[in-house]
Order: structure tokens, then C-alpha cells, then sequence
């Protein structure tokens, strides 16, 4: 025990050395907005936007189709733009005890269904409630034509989600350098 106190060596350091606070910035990575994912993220996002641009600019408080799809389209596009900048500021690397692959393939999954049911309303729902060659038909059949585009593109993740999940086409150290998404 008396050799103790000689084997210490305490050392100080000044804050122009290193020793001060870490600043974390947020930079995005745009190899995200590269990969298929990101890809196919900017696609859902644009074109769920069309949807639900198309259905509100006629009167579609009127009729309680439409409310489903506008329920739809708005709250799968927040959703949507919540994952995009999770993935593009790569916070979903922060927040590791979370399951991504696992996350996004259940969202994707939902998302497929929930459109393939708004764009059945919409479609059966346009000769309904619009006079044909007028305005309202003309939004409403664009709306369906686009939620159908956006059903596909939900479709599409949700398989690769699923690839994703079950690790198809890709190892430990391919996942580690490619940030999670291919």
C-alpha cells in the first residue's frame, strides 16, 4: 500500500486541448436519399401529396369516401415524412434499443393496406359523386390513378422492408457500412 501514491500520475488539461463539451451537429446523409429506400420514400412522399392536394381542392367534405382517403393520404404522408428525416439524419442510428427494420417493414405493410382500401373508396367513389368532364371528376380520377402510384410504392418498400428484415442479400458488415438501408 505504500507504493500506491508514487504510481499515480494525475495530468490537467485546458478546454483549448480537447477537453471541453462535445457538440453533435445534424448533418444530412444524402447516400440515404440515394439508396432505393430514400428513393422510394421521396416518391411516397410527392405523390401522397398529389392524393390529397387532389381531394381537398374539390368538395369533399360531402361525402364520407373521401374522408377515408383524405385520412389516408394526410396521415401516412406525416408518418412518412417522420421516417425520412429519422433515416436522412441518421437519428435512427441514436435511437438503437428500437428494431428498424423491423418498424419500417409493419409500416410499410400497414400503409399498403391502408392505400389499397382508400384507393378502391376513391376510384368506386368518382362516377358517384362527380358529373363526368367536370372539374371535381377530373381531380378525384387523378387522385385515384395517384393513390394507385402511391399503393405501388408502399408495395415496393414493403418487400424490400421485408428483404431488409430478413437480412436477404446482405452481411454484418455490408448492413454496418451501408447505415442500415441498401
Amino acid at each position: 500500500m505504500a507504493e500506491f501514491p508514487s504510481k499515480v500520475n494525475t495530468r490537467t488539461s485546458s478546454p483549448a486541448q480537447g477537453g471541453g463539451a462535445v457538440v453533435s451537429t445534424l448533418s444530412p446523409d444524402l447516400g440515404f436519399v440515394r439508396s432505393s429506400l430514400g428513393a422510394l420514400m421521396l416518391l411516397q412522399l410527392v405523390l401522397g401529396l398529389l392524393v390529397w392536394a387532389l381531394i381537398a381542392d374539390t368538395p369533399y367534405h360531402l361525402y364520407p369516401s373521401y374522408g377515408w382517403v383524405m385520412f389516408v393520404a394526410v396521415f401516412l404522408w406525416l408518418v412518412t415524412i417522420v421516417f425520412f428525416v429519422l433515416y436522412l439524419f441518421q437519428l435512427h442510428m441514436k435511437l438503437y434499443m428500437v428494431p428498424w427494420p423491423l418498424v419500417l417493414m409493419v409500416f410499410n405493410v400497414g400503409a399498403t393496406v391502408l392505400y389499397i382500401t382508400a384507393f378502391i373508396t376513391c376510384s368506386a367513389s368518382v362516377e358517384l359523386t362527380s358529373l363526368k368532364g367536370t372539374r371535381p371528376y377530373n381531380q378525384r380520377a387523378a387522385a385515384s390513378f395517384f393513390s394507385c402510384l402511391v399503393m405501388i410504392a408502399y408495395g415496393v418498400s414493403a418487400f424490400l422492408s421485408f428483404q431488409a428484415w430478413r437480412g436477404v442479400g446482405s452481411n454484418a458488415a455490408t448492413s454496418q457500412m451501408a447505415g442500415g438501408y441498401a
